[in-house]
């Protein structure tokens, strides 16, 4: 019979009772919430559910400066792994997901990266992607200045990438870098959580060694 939520919090604050009773005066322990299956990454980084909902620390999921499609893809991820118990069905999400970007099966609003900017584009010394966008933006005849958010999409080209930032205004579905959405976005994002479970990126883009994330559950 399965327990409830309740009892297990009954249990548990009935065992740190009994463990408190022992410690050293002015420590103590605290009940924090009972997670049925947890993932981490690193001890600071790391995603645990709890009644369905699943708490992200540390992970791309709470960071702005990643593409929307990169935080979709992880969130369907910690899904598949934590709550469906699927680790079969979680690398079949990246093979799809990465497909899509190959083929251009995605939207445009999913590639977006958005950077706020700091202090005003001329006062930067290093010509990162926002910053170069932000410039374009400004030959352009757009007023960027000092906290703007810039929004911009990487295209093809030989250029370095930061030279390849779009602003999302002249950005066109036809002309993104699929190599850059699936390298330094989809797989960097994914890629920590299902190497940290016995995956390397090769297998998941090559359907290899289906079997080894069994091992987690």
């Amino acid at each position: 019979m399965e327990i409830s939520n309740e009892e297990i919090r009954e249990n548990a604050e009935k065992f740190l009772h009994y463990i408190n009773k022992g410690l050293p005066e002015g420590m103590e322990l605290e009940y924090d919430g009972f997670y049925k299956r947890g993932f981490f990454v690193t001890k600071k980084r790391y995603a645990l559910i709890e009644d369905d909902t699943i708490i992200v620390k540390g992970l791309e999921l709470v960071r702005r400066d990643w593409a929307p499609i990169t935080k979709k893809t992880q969130q369907k991820v910690l899904t598949a792994i934590l709550k469906d118990a699927d680790p079969q069905k979680a690398a079949k999400i990246i093979r799809t997901i990465i497909d899509d970007i190959k083929n251009g099966n995605v939207k445009l609003e999913d590639l977006v990266i958005h950077t706020q900017l700091t202090k005003n584009p001329q006062e930067y010394s290093q010509m990162a992607p926002h910053v170069l966008a932000a410039k374009k933006s400004i030959e352009r005849g757009r007023k960027v200045e000092r906290g703007s958010i810039i929004r911009y999409i990487i295209v093809k080209g030989k250029e370095p990438i930061s030279k390849r930032a779009e602003p999302i205004e002249d950005a066109k579905l036809s002309n993104y870098d699929p190599n850059y959405y699936i390298e330094n976005q989809v797989l960097p994002a994914v890629g920590r959580i299902v190497e940290s479970l016995g995956y390397t990126e090769q297998e998941i883009l090559h359907n290899e060694k289906q079997s080894s994330l069994d091992a987690f559950f």
